[in-house]
């Protein structure tokens, strides 16, 4: 198992939710943290709270991204900006609903992607991008969500195969938590809106996910991506608190 010790790392969306969660684990297993994110409350509160070291800015920004990269010079990229999704069925959204979700998911990830190809990051460095269980079974109330999150997905795909042409040696790999997280703003309020349209409970709309995935657990598992070799060659993994990690790539 390689160690994360002194390694840098920046996690882009990191002060709250999941990001939040893998900051957590990064820095419990040693890392040298750096979270970028753009509401300054949250990102001071978990720059208090665990010591890490903060950039504020919008992910989405090609100089931010290409600044932050230049600044920590990190080993380990995480992108998990986002935001909660305009809920809504299909005849209920607008191109606009659908627009917003691309820039604010897709934007930051493509943004940093190309960054870390143009840069470039130092050889043998990690580039994961957050994904959804979304892009595999879709999300009816959530408009564009599942094709954003699907795109975020082939983006890290396709950057992998500019990495191995271009013999850079940096590993780009999509994480797709399979389940929704009552934990989490973006969770929360999915599940209430499916619990809405079921007229059932929001822990029934959980529940159905199986074994709950606290953001520290989650940041646990991504941690074991970058230690353990078994998962060096897999572009995609799905993550649930059911089975832990599993390769999406056959």
């Amino acid at each position: 198992m390689k160690s994360l010790e002194n390694e840098r790392a920046l996690v882009v969306g990191g002060s709250r939710g999941l990001g939040a969660g893998v900051v957590e684990a990064l820095a419990a297993h040693g890392a040298k943290v750096t979270v970028l994110a753009r509401r300054p409350e949250p990102l001071a509160e978990i720059g208090r709270r665990l010591g890490v070291a903060t950039l504020a800015g919008d992910a989405s920004d090609a100089d931010v991204a290409r600044n932050a990269l230049r600044e920590v010079r990190p080993s380990i990229l995480v992108v998990t900006a986002g935001m909660s999704p305009p809920l809504g069925l299909i005849h209920e959204q607008t191109w606009e609903s659908f627009e917003t979700v691309w820039r604010s998911d897709v934007k930051p990830v493509l943004t940093f992607v190309q960054e870390a190809i143009r840069l470039p990051l130092p050889r043998g460095s990690r580039v994961l991008v957050f994904s959804s269980g979304a892009a595999v079974g879709g999300s009816p109330l959530s408009g564009a969500y599942a094709g954003a999150k699907r795109m975020v997905w082939l983006v890290a795909q396709y950057a992998a195969g500019v990495a191995a042409q271009k013999d850079l040696g940096i590993r780009f790999q999509a994480v797709v938590p399979m389940q929704m997280n009552g934990d989490t703003e973006l969770g929360r309020r999915g599940a209430e809106g499916y619990a809405r349209m079921k007229g059932v409970a929001v822990e029934e709309i959980l529940a159905g996910f199986g074994k709950p995935l606290p953001p520290r657990e989650l940041g646990e598992h991504v941690a074991t991506i970058l230690t353990d070799p078994k998962w060096e060659s897999h572009v995609a993994r799905a993550i649930k608190g059911d089975f832990g990690i599993r390769s999406l790539d056959e």
